[in-house]
């Protein structure tokens, strides 16, 4: 439901106790309000996330294609559930409550960042500085084509590629 509305504002607990042939009540027996609905959704949607990006890292063959690899499996993700990941993004939830588990996603991109620069495909740097520089970039390019869509963006791995050239400093593939 999250991902059609695209908006967790949108959700109340009678339309998914709808949706699931359930009372509107007993939604309550498994989550105290819908923000907490809302926040169980959103984390199992950043295990996906995670789970995709580890599992397309796992397969590459050196740590510049791990990165590349991970940060186009989070693309996937947001191609195959734009209304998600805009809700994983700009939710109400997010801001009230934030999400702490978040922070795994982070961590695996400073590791990959930093995997990089170990093996000499990227210069020295802080990889928490640079992680954080390439997911502003790459969340911001994923939010901007889902919420619009008619601009004529180029291909999403070609932008990507730029983002790993100019703010990782891997070499051009």
């Amino acid at each position: 439901m999250l991902d059609e509305l695209a908006d967790d504002e949108a959700l109340s607990l009678r339309a998914v106790a709808r949706a699931v042939s359930i009372a509107a009540t007993s939604v309550y027996l498994h989550f105290p309000d819908r923000d907490a609905l809302v926040l169980a959704v959103l984390q199992r949607c950043h295990e996906q996330l995670v789970e995709a990006g580890d599992a397309a890292a796992a397969a590459a063959s050196d740590p510049a294609a791990a990165l590349r690899a991970r940060i186009l499996a989070q693309a996937r993700w947001a191609r195959e559930h734009p209304g998600l990941y805009k809700v994983l993004r700009e939710s109400g939830v997010h801001r009230r409550l934030g999400m702490p588990f978040k922070k795994v996603l982070v961590e695996r991109t400073v590791a990959a960042v930093q995997a990089c620069m170990d093996a000499g495909l990227a210069p020295a740097d802080d990889p928490t500085t640079v992680t954080i520089d390439l997911r502003t970039a790459v969340n911001g390019m994923l939010a901007q084509r889902i919420n619009e869509p008619d601009l004529p963006w180029p291909p999403a791995e070609e932008q990507i590629d730029r983002f790993l050239v100019k703010l990782v400093g891997l070499h051009p593939a």
